[in-house]
């Protein structure tokens, strides 16, 4: 394959293997062809790496259901109308019947209304069928959408909430703290010495890395705890309905299961020892704005890192009340 980068992309993204629509489709056309090609290569790269794929498959989606919809107020049209007609066939009788005492007369009367009667039935099963089908189909598309809203909320490597979904959590999580008059607080987490890592054991080791300390993060929150990736190796927590001792608390249960694993290279087997990481706490004051409640929380970090890492530090602790002074947020 030529050395671009977007080839590049598409095959550390394969190796790295985080990404199973992605490797599903290279192995189905290698399983089945042997090789593959460029423009596979660009399908498969529109469709699962491509920063414009979510907003496409949103349009995809939504004109589907658009599509849908109008085929319901056509069969539902096409039933009012022949509802109209029906009810037209029953008046006509009604007035025909009322002027005659012809026997055969009644009786033809009566066999136009049992012809339109099957009709009208026949017409009301078809329109049942027809909106069953496409109520099955506009649900189908509505998981679809919900899958796509869940990607474009969630970090591919790790599966926690990605940074425009932490955004949106601490902001809501605020609002409803302020409205009920309970405690949130926020724990931001940083990887120790994880470039250096990354630089002696590669790029897919790292990856591996942040899986494992995204793991460690998953099996100790609960409830409407959000863990998000922050960005690089920095990863945070929204903790709803948690005042500062518990958010230690639960920063220390993070930090203790990180460091309780143990990295083995599933390529040679090479024991790479323990990985650390330094968390920091804020809890939410009156007045704070998002950026008040992060700020505190980086400043309780860079504290810990400041005091040899592998540390879980909170916004009351004296040295981080002196760096807070030092620099001067509030």
């Amino acid at each position: 394959m030529p050395a671009y980068p977007r080839n590049y992309e598409i095959w550390y993204t394969y190796a790295a293997g985080f990404n199973r629509g992605l490797n599903k489709a290279i192995n189905d056309i290698l399983r089945t062809n042997g090789s593959i090609s460029l423009s596979q290569l660009d399908t498969i790269y529109n469709e699962h790496l491509a920063p414009s794929r979510l907003g496409d498959r949103v349009d995809e989606v939504g004109g589907k259901i658009s599509s849908e919809i109008r085929s319901i107020v056509r069969e539902v049209e096409g039933y009012i109308s022949a509802t109209s007609q029906y009810g037209d066939t029953l008046m006509g009788a009604s007035h025909n019947l009322s002027k005659t005492e012809d026997r055969n007369v009644i009786r033809e009367i009566v066999s136009q209304l049992i012809n339109s009667t099957k009709e009208a039935e026949e017409q009301n099963r078809t329109l049942s069928e027809q909106l069953a089908a496409s109520q099955a189909q506009v649900q189908q598309l509505r998981e679809s959408l919900d899958t796509i809203r869940y990607e474009s909320l969630t970090d591919d490597l790790t599966t926690l909430a990605n940074r425009k979904h932490f955004d949106r959590s601490l902001e809501q999580a605020m609002e409803e703290a302020i409205e009920n008059d309970e405690p949130l607080s926020l724990l931001m987490t940083d990887i120790d010495h994880f470039k250096k890592f990354n630089d002696t054991y590669g790029h897919q080791t790292g990856d591996q890395v942040l899986r494992l300390v995204a793991v460690a993060v998953k099996q100790n929150v609960k409830g409407r705890d959000v863990p998000c990736r922050y960005g690089g190796e920095e990863f945070a927590v929204v903790l709803p309905n948690t005042n500062l001792r518990q958010a230690v608390a639960v920063a220390e249960s993070i930090r203790k299961a990180v460091m309780a694993k143990e990295l083995i290279k599933r390529s040679t087997g090479e024991n790479l020892g323990r990985i650390t990481i330094s968390i920091g706490c804020s809890t939410l004051s009156k007045g704070d704005t998002m950026q008040d409640l992060i700020e505190r929380a980086d400043q309780s970090l860079y504290t810990a890192k400041r005091g040899g890492r592998n540390l879980v530090k909170c916004e009351t602790d004296p040295d981080v009340n002196l760096l807070l002074d030092e620099t001067g947020v509030a």
